[in-house]
Formats: structure tokens, C-alpha cells, sequence
């Protein structure tokens, strides 16, 4: 058996509210991607984000990292406005609960990007040192 293909790099378009159109061109960008190089996530896959977020030095001091990143995060799981159970958008992760990691930068944009971020998806991989702990941590390791 071939081993799937689990790392997917997405240009991100730049904010622009209403936040639930947002969601939606940022899904549109990511379903392309993953079609393309025929990537799926499954509900056991467990991933890792990292975000970059273009902006201007005035956006930067105005928007906080946590609401971009859920604004991501509901465009991953095909979520842009309206109840849960109601999925208007095709789900790429079936479940935000399969995010171990996060990183996300705000910084200002390269004339080249046009205000374009990255979004990069991949398998998650614990750390050594947290593999260690857990392992320490099991009742009868001492």
C-alpha cells in the first residue's frame, strides 16, 4: 500500500470582511489544492497548521491571530455562517479536534504576495520530548 500524501501548501487570500465570504474564498483555494494533488484528511488523521497572514502595519495592529485562525480553522471543517449541522461548503478536515499544533504569524506582506498568505497542512509528528513524557507518565513506567 502507497502511503498518502498529507502535506498540502495553499495561497490564502487576504482577509476581507464579511468574515463568512472570507471562509468561503479561503475553502475555495484549499479544495482546488487538495484536488489537485488528490489529497484527502480523514477523521483519524491528526494535522498540524501553519499560517502566515499578510497585512498592512495598520491591519497587523488591529486584527488578533485567535479570530483569523477560527475563521480558518470553520473554512477547514466547511463552515461559513449558519448552524453546524447545516455544512453549505465541502468539509477538507472533517474536525477541528484533529488539529494538534498550531502556528500563525501576522506580518506585513511582500510587495509580491498582493496581501496573499500561506497555509500549510501536514501530518502531525510529536515531539521526542513529549513522546518521553507520555511514555514516563504511564502507571508502571518507574
Amino acid at each position: 500500500m502507497t502511503k498518502q500524501r498529507k502535506t498540502l501548501k495553499v495561497r490564502i487570500p487576504p482577509y476581507q470582511p464579511p468574515r463568512n465570504k472570507w471562509r468561503r474564498s479561503i475553502i475555495l483555494q484549499i479544495e482546488k489544492a487538495a484536488a489537485s494533488r488528490a489529497i484527502t484528511y480523514r477523521s483519524m488523521d491528526q494535522l498540524e497548521l501553519i499560517v502566515t497572514l499578510y497585512m498592512t502595519t495598520d491591519e497587523i495592529a488591529w486584527h488578533d491571530v485567535d479570530n483569523r485562525l477560527k475563521d480558518i480553522m470553520d473554512a477547514l471543517q466547511g463552515r461559513a455562517g449558519g448552524s453546524k449541522a447545516n455544512k453549505i461548503l465541502t468539509a477538507v478536515v472533517p474536525n477541528d479536534h484533529q488539529i494538534h499544533k498550531v502556528t500563525i504569524e501576522k506580518r506585513t506582506a511582500p510587495r509580491q504576495s498582493h496581501g496573499w498568505g500561506h497555509l500549510i497542512i501536514l501530518k502531525y509528528q510529536e515531539s521526542a520530548n513529549k513522546r518521553l513524557h507520555r511514555i514516563a507518565d504511564k502507571p508502571g513506567s518507574r
